[in-house]
């Protein structure tokens, strides 16, 4: 599968150069992303503008891939997704709680808020266990 990765200071841009992403693709592409979990800088924007067509495993495996993310205090997002793939996301019910925008901008920005958010609480934890 062709990706396009684009590393940032904070995060990392993975961009399918494909139309369609098959559930042979989707096991390159998903490996390829849990592998950033134990990376130095962990947080993934996935921009699927390229993509037109995702087969249903791999919607609910983006899904269950973002909820790992989380529980490891990492960000992903997805942005840029076309009209036809949106539809798609929207009829599966584990993507209503999936961090998705419509520009890699908004994206970048979501990473961001994510991690000053992360500081602050990690803050107000250090400051519960001196009290």
């Amino acid at each position: 599968m062709n990706v396009k990765i684009d590393t940032k200071e904070k995060f990392t841009v993975i961009t399918p150069l494909e139309t369609e992403i098959s559930a042979n693709m989707s096991v390159e592409l998903l490996d390829l992303i849990e592998s950033f979990k134990k990376k130095e800088i962990p947080h993934v924007i996935l921009n699927l503008e390229n993509v037109k067509e995702m087969d249903d495993d791999s919607r609910k495996k983006l899904s269950f891939i973002q909820h790992q993310f989380y529980e490891n205090n990492c960000s992903f997002v997805i942005c840029g997704m076309h009209k036809s793939l949106e539809g798609q996301f929207n009829d599966d019910e584990e993507s209503e709680m999936m961090n998705v925008t419509p520009t890699e901008s908004e994206a970048w920005d979501i990473v961001q808020m994510e991690e000053i958010e992360r500081e602050l609480l990690n803050d107000f934890d250090h400051k519960d266990d001196n009290a």
